[in-house]
């Protein structure tokens, strides 16, 4: 299955929509990909046509946005069509952490075809079966390096979610619980479109409510019964350019470390603290995402000073 699954990297057809868990086929980024060695991957991401993602400002010109969503689409391909991982199973975020380089996707744009380079290293294995994956990445475009990545993710069969879920597993109710409340208002500074804004303010300035909005085409093109990682490494960066507002600033870099889900049913709360500068300059900010007292997230992003913000 590993090597009959290869798509051609020149073939303009995107990968099956069910290959990166999307429901929606014009959200896949991915083309196609090869395997030149065992635990080596090449991956083709497509960036052509990406108007759905609606972004804001700054991520459609950083980068960030359209790197990690390309990047959590090559954990359900590599895990299915690279490792046998059956449908069905759980993939769960474990650590991202990523740099992007500014220059180049200045001078270059978003666009184009990049390649994601992928070493699949910690393969941990039961039965038989993967039940985690350690990936570095490395994107680059025409010769030139755009971003570098490294993320863990492991893998859970469907009894054991469910066992472990209970009650805030079943999808359909915890959207439907989350959609009988109203959604708060967003906070000024935090994005440049409404529909994108994930903090709400509160009475502290470094301190908002996670704003989850459940009918989002991105963060929920599919049914979720948990906010999505992808929504929380967007509420760090809107965290840290609303600390920063109206100076402008790219999260040129993150690190991040997801402890446990962000439920559907409870209010969730974002704080963001300023740290030091680091060795390059850039302004550092400490982000917490946490939910009944307890933390399920936290980030430290570096921001640069850009033209963009």
């Amino acid at each position: 299955m590993n090597e009959t699954v290869t798509a051609a990297v020149s073939h303009p057809a995107r990968v099956a929509k069910d290959l990166v868990h999307k429901h929606d086929a014009g959200q896949v980024l991915l083309s196609g990909f090869r395997r030149p060695a065992e635990d080596e991957f090449l991956v083709v991401a497509d960036w052509t046509d990406t108007a759905w993602l609606g972004a804001t400002g700054d991520s459609r010109q950083d980068g960030a946005v359209l790197l990690t969503e390309s990047i959590r689409q090559t954990f359900p391909l590599l895990a299915h069509a690279g490792y046998d991982v059956p449908f069905g199973h759980r993939l769960l975020w474990s650590e991202y952490r990523y740099t992007l380089n500014l220059r180049t996707l200045r001078e270059g744009g978003t666009g184009g075809r990049p390649e994601l380079r992928i070493h699949c290293d910690d393969v941990v294995r039961r039965r038989g079966r993967v039940t985690a994956l350690s990936l570095a990445i490395t994107v680059s475009r025409d010769g030139e390096e755009l971003a570098t990545a490294h993320t863990l993710f492991t893998i859970q069969q469907p009894a054991v979610y469910e066992r472990l879920r209970g009650p805030h597993g079943d999808a359909d109710q915890m959207l439907a619980l989350a959609r009988s409340r109203p959604l708060p208002s967003p906070a000024s500074g935090a994005s440049d479109e409404f529909r994108d804004a994930v903090l709400s303010p509160t009475d502290a300035r470094d301190r908002w409510q996670l704003r989850i909005d459940t009918h989002h085409p991105m963060y929920f093109d599919h049914p979720s019964d948990h906010a999505p990682g992808i929504l929380l490494l967007e509420a760090a960066k809107q965290a840290a350019r609303t600390m920063r507002h109206p100076r402008v600033g790219v999260a040129e870099a993150m690190e991040t470390v997801f402890h446990r889900y962000v439920e559907l049913d409870a209010p969730c709360w974002v704080h963001a603290q300023l740290l030091p500068d680091d060795q390059l300059g850039r302004a550092r900010f400490l982000v917490t995402i946490s939910q009944n007292e307890l933390p399920c997230f936290t980030a430290l992003v570096s921001v640069a000073k850009g033209q963009t913000g």
